[in-house]
C-alpha cells in the first residue's frame, strides 16, 4: 500500500532479554517510530498522514531557519524558496519533501541516500546518506554528506525527533539541557542576540519540567559529551547523544502535536550543528570542498 511518507523501513533487534524496534520513513528519512521492550522512545504518527511538525525528518544542508530566505555568497546575492511562508524564512534544508532511496539494508540497520541538487538560492551538490541502527538500548543515527560539485559549499545538519517516555505524560517530564546560551529571536523566530543563561529561566542544566515550559528556542554552548534529556518521576530516561559537532540545539514544546485524534503536547529535542540563520551569520557552517566527504552523528538511548 501506498503512503505519503512512502516505504516504510521496519527494523528489529534483539539482544538476550531486551528488544528494540524502529520504522523509518522514505520521505525524509525520518524516524518515525522506536521502542525497546515495548516503551516508545519517540513520538509517531499514522503511516495515512504526513510527518507533523517535521517530525523525525533530516534537516540537510541546513536546520531551523534561513531569514527571508536571502543570502550572500562571494558578493552575490542568493535568494532560497520560501518554505516557510507564514514567517517569510526557508526553513529546515532541501530535502524535507524528497524521498530517499535504499543504500544498503539489513534486520536491524538501514541506510538511505539522497541528492541536493544545485537549486534555487543554493548552486551546489552533495550526495547525502543517513544510517540508522538499531542498538541495545535505542538507536545509533549517522550522517554522511559528500561535495560532489566544483565549488565549495556550506553544509550544517540536524534532525527534527520528538522525544517521548512510554505513556508517561509528557507534561511531567523533566527535561535536562547542558547549554549555556540562549538565542533570543524576533517575532519570526530568527536570532535577534545570545544571551547565557545564568540566572535565567533558560537554564535547564539542572532540569526544567515540560509541562512549564512554553519554548520554541535555540540554546548553544553545548559541550563536548554532553547529552540531552528526559526523565521521568520514577527516574526512568531517554537521552539524545550527539557528537561534538552538534553544538546547538532546538527545543520546541508543541502543545498541538495531533495523537490518538486529540492534540496534546509533545517535546521536540532537535541536534543541529548550526543555529537558525547561519548561512548568513557563518556560526557552525562547515565549507565542504569538492570530493570532502562529512560524517557524524548523534542517537537515542533508553535507561530503565
Amino acid at each position: 500500500m501506498s503512503t505519503p511518507t512512502g516505504e516504510q523501513f521496519a527494523l528489529t533487534r534483539t539482544s538476550g532479554n531486551r528488544q528494540s524496534r524502529a520504522i523509518i520513513t522514505e520521505l525524509a528519512a525520518g524516524l518515525r517510530a522506536l521502542s525497546v521492550d515495548g516503551i516508545d522512545l519517540v513520538e509517531t504518527y499514522p503511516d495515512t498522514a504526513l510527518p507533523p511538525y517535521g517530525s523525525g525528518i533530516v534537516l540537510v544542508p541546513w536546520p531551523n531557519r534561513v531569514r527571508d530566505g536571502a543570502w550572500m555568497l562571494d558578493g552575490s546575492a542568493q535568494q532560497l524558496d520560501l518554505t516557510e511562508a507564514p514567517r517569510g524564512n526557508a526553513i529546515h534544508g532541501l530535502l524535507r519533501n524528497t524521498g530517499y532511496r535504499v543504500a544498503e539494508r539489513s534486520d536491524d540497520a538501514v541506510t538511505l541516500a539522497a541528492t541536493v541538487f544545485p537549486q534555487h538560492g543554493y548552486k551546489f551538490q552533495l550526495e547525502t546518506t543517513v544510517r540508522y541502527a538499531l542498538t541495545d538500548d535505542g538507536i545509533a543515527v549517522t550522517h554522511g554528506i559528500h561535495n560532489v560539485g566544483t565549488a565549495s559549499a556550506p553544509v550544517a545538519v540536524g534532525a527534527h525527533p520528538y522525544l517521548r517516555l512510554g505513556d508517561v505524560p509528557v507534561e511531567d517530564l523533566t527535561l535536562t539541557l547542558p547549554a549555556t546560551t540562549h538565542i533570543e529571536v524576533d517575532d519570526r523566530l530568527n536570532p535577534v542576540t545570545v544571551t547565557a543563561v545564568d540566572g535565567t529561566g533558560h537554564d535547564l542544566r539542572a532540569g526544567g519540567r515540560v509541562g512549564d515550559l512554553q519554548l520554541d528556542d535555540g540554546f548553544g554552548g553545548v559541550g563536548s559529551g554532553a547529552t540531552h534529556r528526559l526523565t521521568a518521576p520514577d527516574g526512568r530516561f531517554v537521552e539524545l547523544s550527539r557528537d561534538p559537532e552538534f553544538a546547538w540545539v532546538q527545543v520546541f514544546t508543541n502543545r498541538k502535536f495531533p495523537r490518538d485524534g486529540e492534540l496534546g503536547l509533545a517535546i521536540a529535542v532537535e541536534p543541529m550543528t548550526a543555529p537558525a540563520n547561519a548561512f548568513n551569520s557563518g556560526e557552525g557552517v562547515r565549507w565542504l570542498e569538492p570530493g570532502q566527504t562529512w560524517s557524524l552523528g548523534w542517537g537515542i538511548r533508553y535507561s530503565g
